[in-house]
């Protein structure tokens, strides 16, 4: 039972101890009916509290019986207060007390207290900024720890929503996975609730479901936790023009309604705070101090544990990866990012036709693995339509000649530990990169 399940059940023992001094009362002051109502209202509580207790423990819990003692007591006495049979009023409080007490020792005692943590994923390739602290949690033999991907929508441009999207069949398989529909949040009340997507209906280009918007999550948990599903290039706190460049990402609806966000570093965590006081009033520093916690970023955790051998190269990779001798080529990891794209329009687009001609060019020794961000076509339809049928003509022209890789999969780590360097635009991508020893060039739009 969680810690939450457990206090619901030691709250229910409390309403029955204070209704018990009412049934006295009115007793003693001959009301029959607030009588009668209190000794209904008792059973009824009852009967909550056991189905709380079968739900979690089983139907044998050795707290059952007790109950239906309880209940079978109080209903006796319903019985004789009701037919106006002679009452004696301290026997039957006595009475009362001595089972609710036999209750309230059960559930204190016998009852096994366990954490419950549910992870909130949507997209299955932003997994990794979740999964180590799930594999911390999911280890711990006090703790249940439930993965429960979420659906989203992707955004036409008036703000409505478009396609439903639910990636919970693209988790490793050593992820077990729970359906969202099954995960009931109002009667489990978990621990704690891990989400990475802080925007709620902030974001332009998809949303989750309403329904899992960090605003509605934080009534059936005591512990929101916000983690970002992406990296930052690390700035000094110190200085206001780059705290300032990072606000966007610190004043948004999952971070102001978590009851802890996790970032990647002290650094951060105090750029986090400035950003956060400047937008909310010196007043809140104190908050923001206890709210953000600089521990690291679960992506970082993955890229320091991942290495190629963990994978199975796709039968087609591999014969773009090697030269006829059996070698291997170099393998660049290309990166194209929404911002670039939706700052640059066209511009970038005609970069990108020349990055591939010269990739083309050099296919005897370099090999090319494009991994545009998972977001970067919903994007466009929604916010740049004008450049669409381009970008896509660009993606299935790529994908058609089949001299380089193209990778939406959401095995993020396995083109990182392929790779040899990466090319692109800045993106979190870079300092997982950089995390993991690659050498980081940044593609210059105005060079063709």
């Amino acid at each position: 039972m969680t810690k939450a399940q457990k206090k619901q059940a030691e709250n229910f023992i409390k309403l029955l101890d204070r209704a018990h001094g009412g049934i006295k009362k009115t007793i003693e002051t001959r009301n029959t009916e607030a009588a009668l109502d209190l000794l209904s209202q008792c059973q009824e509580c009852a009967i909550q509290l056991g189905e709380i207790i079968e739900k979690v423990e089983g139907e044998d819990f050795v707290t059952i019986p007790m109950i239906e003692d309880y209940c079978e007591l109080a209903y006796q006495i319903y019985e004789d207060v009701s037919q106006n049979n002679p009452v004696n009023v301290s026997q039957v409080c006595k009475a009362l007390r001595r089972s609710l007490i036999k209750m309230e020792n059960s559930v204190k005692h016998d009852i096994p207290e366990r954490m419950e943590a549910v992870f909130l994923p949507y997209k299955a390739s932003m997994w990794d900024s979740l999964e180590s602290v799930w594999k911390a949690a999911d280890e711990d033999p006090n703790c249940d720890a439930y993965v429960v991907p979420i659906p989203y929508y992707d955004k036409n441009i008036d703000g409505s929503f478009r396609e439903v999207h639910y990636e919970g069949d693209l988790y490793p398989e050593y992820v077990p996975v729970m359906s969202y529909k099954e995960y009931d949040f109002e009667k489990r009340r978990p621990d704690m609730i891990y989400i990475h997507n802080p925007y709620d209906d902030c974001n332009y280009v998809t949303s989750v479901l309403p329904e899992f918007y960090s605003k509605n999550l934080k009534q059936y948990t005591d512990k929101l936790v916000y983690i970002p599903y992406f990296v930052l290039g690390e700035i000094d706190p110190e200085n206001e023009e780059a705290v300032k460049g990072i606000a966007h990402f610190c004043t948004v609806p999952g971070v102001f309604n978590a009851d802890v966000v996790i970032v990647q570093s002290e650094n951060m965590r105090k750029a986090y705070i400035e950003a956060l006081t400047d937008a909310a009033g010196e007043n809140t520093r104190s908050h923001w101090e206890k709210k953000i916690l600089g521990l690291g970023s679960p992506k970082l955790d993955k890229v320091a544990k991942t290495s190629e051998e963990e994978y199975t190269l796709p039968e087609r990779w591999r014969q773009i990866l090697e030269k006829p001798d059996g070698s291997r080529k170099k393998v660049i990891l290309y990166n194209t990012s929404v911002t670039a794209l939706l700052q640059e329009g066209e511009k970038m687009l005609q970069k990108m036709q020349s990055v591939f001609d010269i990739f083309k060019e050099n296919i005897e020794d370099v090999a090319l693995l494009w991994r545009p961000h998972p977001l970067i076509k919903a994007t466009i339809e929604s916010m740049r339509p004008q450049l669409w049928l381009q970008y896509v003509q660009l993606e299935e022209q790529y994908k058609a000649e089949g001299w380089g890789i193209y990778d939406d999969s959401a095995e993020l780590n396995r083109a990182i530990a392929l790779c040899d360097a990466y090319y692109g635009d800045g993106s979190s991508l870079v300092q997982l990169c950089q995390k993991a020893g690659k050498p980081i060039m940044i593609q210059n739009v105005e060079i063709i």
